[in-house]
């Protein structure tokens, strides 16, 4: 995961403008899930404990029988606006979700996450299980098909996208405890890997085509600092405060998926001389719009929000 070594104010702004005609769905908009997760063992301690019962992410401690992990048959489905919010922005760098799948083919790490998530929502308001074979990509759209090699062993196999993340530099993918103990890297926490978009028609992979850009982080500063000066002064709902930044990230593109309104995290000084970090919403306008904000966050179990002037 990330550790935080920043200067002493930083703010991340969700870049995600959409017309104010989603706020009608406001009450049954789905989750943009982050799973911004680490191999065993890392740290995720939160001031805001509601969202999850594990403060760390780890393993069964008995074992998995591979046998009983059902395979995955690409397959058509239909595809919503649930989870393919694009673009999104995620630490500073903006994410453009791919209008398909169609010649995606990449290599880099893979890391998991497990436990701490199992019964948690992904991106596309599923229900996240743990034993089954799915991944997290920041840019295939959802739901989406890929065959994963582990490229140390050999081992490969084929994985259902439904949640997005991981948002750590050098990682392509995270996929569920099954197909890492699968892959045979579970212990190790992370792997080199190649992904393979499958097409659903006859699950092989498709032709290359080129791969959308994340903006560049120094362009994404300059629209947050830009953002946040116009909004000086106003209102906003905040949602949770984090000890780490990672967690804060998690519920950022959690709450992405439920308002049009731009979401950020901004990081003080503690007493302690460690960081707090705190996601807010905003800022905020019409009163009718803002009760049914905190309605949702409250329905989707992701705190207790509450209005601030920063």
């Amino acid at each position: 995961m990330n550790k935080y070594s920043g200067p002493k104010r930083i703010t991340v702004m969700m870049d995600k403008w959409l017309s104010s005609s989603r706020l009608a769905a406001l009450g049954m908009a789905l989750l943009l899930g982050a799973c911004s997760t680490s191999p065993p063992g890392s740290s995720s301690t939160s001031t805001n404990s509601g969202r999850y019962a594990m403060e760390h992410d780890s393993p069964l401690l008995e074992h998995i029988d591979l046998a009983s992990i059902a395979p995955v048959i690409p397959r058509q489905e239909l595809r919503t606006l649930a989870g393919n919010r694009s673009p999104y922005t995620i630490n500073g760098v903006t994410y453009r979700v791919l209008e398909s799948e169609a010649g995606y083919t990449e290599t880099g790490m893979a890391s998991w996450y497990g436990r701490k998530f199992h019964g948690h929502l992904t991106s596309n308001g599923e229900v996240y299980d743990m034993f089954q074979l799915s991944a997290a990509h920041t840019r295939l759209p959802i739901p989406s098909y890929v065959r994963v090699t582990n490229l140390d062993n050999g081992k490969s196999l084929v994985a259902r996208v439904n949640d997005r993340g991981p948002f750590h530099p050098g990682r392509i993918v995270d996929l569920s405890y099954a197909g890492a103990v699968m892959l045979d890297y579970a212990d190790k926490g992370t792997a080199r890997v190649r992904v393979e978009a499958l097409l659903p028609e006859a699950g092989q992979a498709v032709p290359a085509a080129p791969l959308t850009h994340a903006v560049s982080s120094v362009e994404a500063q300059a629209l947050e600092r830009r953002l946040i000066e116009e909004n000086v002064g106003k209102e906003y709902l905040q949602v949770g405060a984090f000890a780490n930044l990672d967690s804060a990230h998690q519920l950022v593109a959690r709450l992405a998926g439920m308002t049009p309104l731009p979401v950020m995290i901004t990081s003080e000084n503690a007493d302690s001389g460690s960081f707090l970090h705190k996601v807010r919403i905003g800022p905020l306008s019409a009163q009718d719009e803002i009760q049914a904000l905190i309605d949702a966050v409250v329905r989707a179990r992701l705190g207790d929000p509450f209005r601030v002037r920063i």
